[in-house]
C-alpha cells in the first residue's frame, strides 16, 4: 500500500492544519540546511507555497468556525478576522 504524502482534500481544511504544518516545517528545514540541488529547492519552495496557502485557509477557516460559535444568532455575519483591524 502507497504512503500517503498529500492531505486528503475530501475533509475539512482545519482536518489537516498540523499536518501541512509539520511538513511545511520539515521542508523549510531542508532547504536551510542547503541537502537540496536547485531543481529539488524548486520544487520544494513550490510545494511550500502550496502547503503555507492550506496552512492559511486552514486557519481561516477555523477562524470562522469560533465566529459562528460566538454569536450563533448570526451566523450569516459571520466574516474571518481581519488581522490588522484585530491587532490595533
Amino acid at each position: 500500500m502507497a504512503k500517503k504524502n498529500a492531505p486528503d482534500t475530501s475533509a475539512s481544511p482545519v482536518a489537516h492544519f498540523e499536518q501541512s504544518l509539520d511538513e511545511l516545517e520539515k521542508l523549510v528545514d531542508r532547504m536551510e540546511h542547503g541537502e537540496m540541488t536547485l531543481e529539488e529547492s524548486l520544487a520544494a519552495y513550490e510545494r511550500g507555497v502550496g502547503l503555507y496557502r492550506q496552512c492559511q485557509n486552514a486557519l481561516e477557516q477555523a477562524e470562522l468556525r469560533v465566529r459562528l460559535l460566538s454569536d450563533p444568532a448570526q451566523p450569516d455575519a459571520a466574516v474571518p478576522f481581519d488581522p490588522v483591524a484585530d491587532a490595533e
